[in-house]
């Protein structure tokens, strides 16, 4: 969780880095989002900054470049933020969902010494002693961590992620500022509250703790292998559990060919067209057999070894599908294939996690509308990728809430795609996910299916009958003893709350006001010493707060722009 501190405490804690955000804001023509924040409020050099910085030209960018631009110079974890929104075309635009996508995540690497001291530090003993050899240039450098290669004792070849000095201190750091801002957002621009910024950042702070913890990583990897051990079109990378920590994760090293080097694939005597449908059809297991998908398959995780074996690598982003999930979402391709309109409407229902849809009727002739621009293409020349960006569009048009991990499964189907087509041409993504939906459904109807689901319910009903009688019971004793209540809940009476309490305060604080000048002029007249110029000292430092606290007032009614 991040640490609730004090507003003032949370703002001074952390100055230097404010300090950095602010100037890289108002350097990419943000300023206005710290002005309208308040941010100046609590930090007294925020004019300073917005009159004293040099803008540079920004004209020359959109808005949503100067964005990502901004994020990737403030550094790894608004490069991670970044990353992960543009998993959420529900909450932001297409044109800067385009623009996080190109997020770079690569950065120097840091010095041999301090991967060496990580290393040492956390297995505890000298790196001499635990590897035959230790490369010390990295052989990929990113922001949260470097990957060396090394040589165990027995002579088995591995990876070593570290992870950055001091990572985990700069995201504690970075969360709480983006807490703060979130709620500086929430608290004063005006519509900011629907799309919950501080929701939003917690469900990110979720995200990148598990991908800091390389032991979570580590599990993830040997869940997958699991899944797949009796595969032998894939392989996945073993892990060194006795040399993976916290802050730092072993496996096995993989001498492979990036998917995306066509060329080397082919000299490597593999087949562009064989690891396009393989690739295809792992990926699909895992998300309608296994519930465990990778949910950044792109070129770079990707390797081709002998005989079209496939390896996937970066395990840090798995999203998880639910059972009832997968059999919707096969619902809905059979619905695709069937072009059957009312069936996906039901399930587009099913999968929301809203209380109630407006306008069904409507949806579903926009679904009907939308299998008609592909009901009459021959299944090769359907754009999976472009198809589910218009449902997903539909979907949000709708104001339909799906689960966040559904999102993530599009842009996987999206990419996978991608390198399909880009390893063969004549790829094609809908025959190869129309059996896996099919046999899933089928195993819905399986009578072994609804035998488990029938004793499931059984089971339910039966603990239902059993605890009815005693629940009863145990309201009627409630009720006898007063003690039973209801609650209410209120929603959409805050503002007229907030704004009666400042009327009650503004009134409190007019009473005290008149009540200090009513006292200061009894004591001026009575004459009580000491006196200067003959005038009661007390009365005096009366007066002075009286008129101190009636500007106060004054300025505070001339502000909100009312007397």
């Amino acid at each position: 969780m991040i640490p609730k501190i004090g507003l003032i405490s949370r703002t001074y804690r952390h100055i230097n880095r404010y300090r950095e955000i602010i100037t890289v804001l108002v350097k990419h023509g943000f300023g206005d989002l710290v002005t309208n924040t308040n941010l100046e409020k609590y930090i007294d050099f925020g004019k300073k900054l917005l009159s004293g910085k040099r803008i540079p030209k920004i004209a020359y960018y959109s808005r949503w470049e100067r964005i990502r631009m901004a994020l990737e110079e403030l550094g790894p974890t608004f490069i991670k933020f970044g990353q992960i929104m543009s998993n959420r075309p529900d909450l932001l635009p297409q044109e800067l969902i385009i623009e996080l996508e190109k997020l770079q995540d690569s950065v120097p690497p840091f010095a041999e010494k301090a991967a060496r001291q990580l290393i040492e530090e956390e297995l505890g003993k000298p790196i001499s002693t635990t590897f035959k050899r230790f490369i010390s240039t990295p052989i990929a450098s990113a922001s949260i961590a470097q990957v060396h290669k090394a040589i165990l004792m027995n002579g088995e070849k591995v990876v070593i992620k570290v992870q950055r000095p001091r990572i985990e201190q700069i995201i504690e750091v970075d969360l709480e500022i983006m807490l703060h801002l979130a709620t500086l957002m929430e608290k004063h621009i005006k519509g900011m509250d629907i799309l919950n910024p501080v929701g939003i950042v917690k469900e990110f702070e979720r995200s990148i703790r598990k991908e800091i913890d390389f032991k979570i990583e580590a599990t993830h990897i040997e869940r997958f292998g699991r899944n797949f051990q009796d595969d032998m079109n894939i392989y996945v990378p073993k892990v060194y559990r006795n040399y993976t920590t916290k802050k730092i994760l072993t496996m096995e090293f993989i001498d492979g060919i990036k998917v995306s080097n066509i060329e080397a694939v082919l000299k490597s005597g593999n087949d562009p067209k064989i690891i396009a449908s393989r690739g295809a059809d792992l990926v699909l297991k895992q998300i309608f057999e296994h519930g465990f998908f990778h949910a950044d398959p792109h070129p770079g995780n990707i390797l081709v070894l002998n005989n079209n074996i496939i390896c996937f690598l970066d395990f840090g982003m798995m999203g998880v599908l639910l059972p009832k999930h997968r059999e919707y979402l096969g619902s809905i391709i059979i619905g695709i294939v069937n072009k059957d309109a009312k069936r996906i409407t039901k399930t587009l229902v099913l999968f929301s996690t809203n209380s109630r849809i407006e306008n069904i009727e409507r949806l579903e002739y926009q679904v009907s509308e939308l299998i008609e621009q592909y009901s009459y293409l021959p299944l090769k020349d359907i754009n999976v990728g472009e198809l589910l960006n218009k449902g997903i569009k539909l979907i949000l048009v709708h104001k339909i809430e799906i689960p966040p991990d559904l999102y993530l499964l599009s842009k996987a189907l999206i990419t996978i795609e991608s390198v399909g087509r880009n390893l063969d041409p004549d790829f094609d993504m809908v025959k190869h996910t129309e059996p896996f939906a099919k046999k899933l459904l089928k195993e819905r109807l399986s009578p072994r299916k609804l035998a488990k689901d029938l004793y499931l319910s059984a089971t339910e009903f039966t603990l239902l009958l059993r605890d009815f009688p005693s629940e009863i019971r145990e309201i009627i004793k409630q009720i006898k003893l007063g003690q039973f209540k209801i609650e209410f809940e209120h929603k959409g009476l805050e503002p007229m709350l907030k704004k009666h309490d400042q009327i009650s305060n503004r009134i409190a604080f007019a009473i005290v006001l008149a009540s200090l000048i009513i006292g200061s002029s009894l004591i001026v007249l009575s004459g009580i010493p000491p006196k200067w110029n003959g005038i009661p000292i007390i009365g005096i430092v009366g007066f002075l707060g009286a008129g101190l606290m009636g500007f106060w007032l004054l300025v505070s009614i001339l502000r909100h722009g009312k007397m």
